[in-house]
């Protein structure tokens, strides 16, 4: 079964950075799209960054310029570095699959981000 773990996540000031990560238990892991995805409290999930298996990016335009995801296909990892973190950034996030039904479309935990002073 595909597990995925998130951390990194916590309080930060707007104008902040952080750098979440997750670890991610899948086969062939290289093979996928892998994005990270948030969701807001009162809010359907979204995608926020996409890093397809050749390495090319794609972000929603409500973080490009800001975000930057990366991926570590020896370790079977996915991060996320956000800066310039805003309060409308406030929300759990979560990696998987893009779309989260290539991987079977079970969810982790998720890791808390908190944008505020």
């Amino acid at each position: 079964q595909v597990q995925f773990v998130e951390s990194g996540g916590g309080l930060v000031e707007p104008g902040g950075s952080l750098k979440l990560s997750c670890a991610a238990s899948v086969l062939a892991f290289d093979r996928y799209a892998m994005g990270w995805y948030r969701q807001a409290p009162g809010k359907e999930r979204e995608v926020v960054a996409t890093i397809f298996s050749t390495g090319n990016t794609h972000y929603a335009d409500s973080v490009k310029g800001r975000f930057t995801i990366s991926r570590s296909n020896a370790r079977n990892t996915v991060h996320l570095q956000m800066n310039r973190l805003k309060p409308e950034d406030t929300a759990i996030y979560y990696c998987n699959g893009v779309p989260p039904t290539i991987l079977g479309g079970s969810w982790g935990q998720g890791t808390q981000v908190t944008v505020s002073s």
